[in-house]
């Protein structure tokens, strides 16, 4: 008898961009179709703007073409000279931005559990050079920004979070955009909600927040007089036409995402050699899906039967960047060792529960 061959399984991707009902997005593009704009601060980017600025309970918010323009242009409006305390344990991009406007990246360790940098080990890095602290809020986990402020207000330097994971997430009875003198965030197509690529800036002072929109578009006033040394950095209608069809789905994928994150947590909870990143209940968006493993072997193990399953998890963040050639400052042990054991697993709000239990298998058995 003739053994038929098992359907073959589809790839599991890390993540996926949530996509709304086409129809929905489609609808949002008549209206730019019938007004002719498409880009130059338009209705769309200024309803967006004001709805994010709901959806987060903030008080203004000046969208970006990208997560890394928002770092920049909130170093820029600040006037910013010198070095930049920043972490070692997050994308490439937060010490580009930095160094891109002329600052130098100066890394900090961080916390072993919740993955953020430490604040014991800033003040150690500050100098007569110090302008700034760039932290990160890791996989959406919030920093601790009580500590990094009285740092900061002490030595009299700025403060820009890198808030590119950190939509929707709610800090100590209020957003975690609101800390610090401007928060960037990301809307790409892998975070929260996104617009296939944006981003954007939330300040508490209105001057910074006009300095950043005026930047945005080459260092136009608003009576177009070049009064700035600005960039092009503005997002445009069809961007901020998705980013309002997915605003209207935040509630859900939010939702979705944290019973997914639930599922995985019960599924290996007491696996041995394997522990998941520390966070505040309440104050997470679920994102990301990182597991920390013992050692780095067993790590490569989980991720190489993955693979062989078609199941693409990603070493998110691998190098630590202090060992990165631009930016080598070695000797920063905790970011260093945890980058080696870290590895996401695939979490997006259309990955079945059935491919969860599939995939915590493959790790308990290795």
């Amino acid at each position: 008898m003739t053994r038929r061959p098992s359907p073959r399984r589809s790839p599991i991707a890390v993540t996926m961009p949530f996509r709304p009902p086409l129809e929905e997005y489609v609808a949002y593009l008549e209206k730019v179709w019938a007004s002719g704009i498409m880009t130059h601060h338009g209705p769309l980017v200024q309803e967006l703007e004001s709805g994010i600025a709901k959806a987060l309970k903030v008080r203004d918010v000046a969208c970006l073409v990208n997560g890394t323009l928002a770092i920049q242009l909130a170093l820029r409006a600040l006037r910013l000279k010198g070095e930049v305390i920043t972490t070692p344990f997050s994308y490439a991009a937060t010490p580009a931005a930095i160094a891109y406007e002329g600052l130098k990246p100066v890394f900090a360790d961080i916390d072993p559990e919740t993955l953020n940098i430490d604040p014991a080990r800033i003040e150690g890095k500050i100098t007569e050079r110090t302008c700034a602290i760039v932290p990160v809020h890791v996989f959406s986990c919030p920093c601790d920004t009580d500590r990094i402020q009285e740092i900061a207000d002490r030595h009299g330097i700025k403060v820009v979070y890198d808030a590119a994971h950190a939509f929707a997430v709610d800090w100590k009875g209020r957003s975690v955009m609101s800390y610090g003198d401007v928060s960037a965030f990301s809307l790409h197509a892998t975070k929260l909600i996104n617009c296939g690529e944006g981003g954007g800036c939330v300040g508490r002072d209105p001057e910074v927040m006009a300095r950043i929109r005026r930047l945005r578009f080459f260092g136009h006033d608003e009576d177009k007089r070049v009064v700035d040394e600005g960039t092009n950095a503005k997002m445009h209608e069809l961007t901020a036409a998705l980013g309002l069809v997915n605003l209207k789905y935040l509630g859900k994928v939010l939702e979705n995402r944290r019973r997914k994150y639930g599922l995985y947590q019960e599924l290996l909870k007491g696996t041995p050699s394997l522990r998941f990143q520390r966070f505040a209940p309440k104050s997470y968006n679920y994102s990301y899906m990182p597991v920390i493993f013992e050692t780095h072997e067993l790590m490569r193990r989980a991720e190489r039967a993955m693979s062989r399953q078609e199941v693409f998890a990603r070493r998110y963040f691998h190098p630590s960047l202090n060992l990165t050639k631009p930016y080598f400052q070695p000797g920063l042990p905790v970011s260093e060792s945890i980058a080696e054991r870290v590895l996401c697993l695939p979490l997006y709000d259309a990955l079945p529960e059935a491919d969860i239990e599939r995939i915590c298998s493959i790790i308990r058995k290795i």
